[in-house]
């Protein structure tokens, strides 16, 4: 018989990669449809693109320590599409931020650096 762990209030950026994967699991593109429609982004396959390397990222490091590092992670992974100005195209009030939020995952601290993504 195999028994399945529920987490009733999972502890956000838990260390256990396995109880990351839990808290996500509320989250769908749905959702997140609705907050960028909220924040005036038409969603494409690009948007999505970055929204699933934010989420990959937070299952398999918990959270950031700040907004500085997923900008610098999101810089060098679009890198060759023109990393930062590519990302500031797909989210105008940035990638981090606004990324973050569509993700349904928490905004970092220290995201105000237009050069990385603000948290408004």
């Amino acid at each position: 018989m195999t028994f399945q762990r529920v987490i009733e209030n999972p502890d956000t950026g838990s260390p256990r990669r396995e109880d990351r994967g839990i808290e996500t699991q509320g989250w769908n593109k749905q959702t997140g449809e609705k907050i960028a429609n909220e924040q005036g982004i038409s969603m494409t396959d690009e948007h999505w693109e970055v929204i699933e390397c934010l989420r990959e990222y937070y299952v398999e490091n918990g959270p950031a320590g700040n907004g500085k590092e997923l900008g610098d992670m999101l810089g060098n992974r679009f890198s060759e599409r023109g990393g930062r100005r590519y990302l500031r195209q797909l989210f105008p009030n940035g990638p981090v931020g606004q990324g973050m939020r569509i993700a349904g995952l928490e905004v970092p601290p220290d995201t105000e650096d237009k050069g990385f993504g603000t948290s408004r």
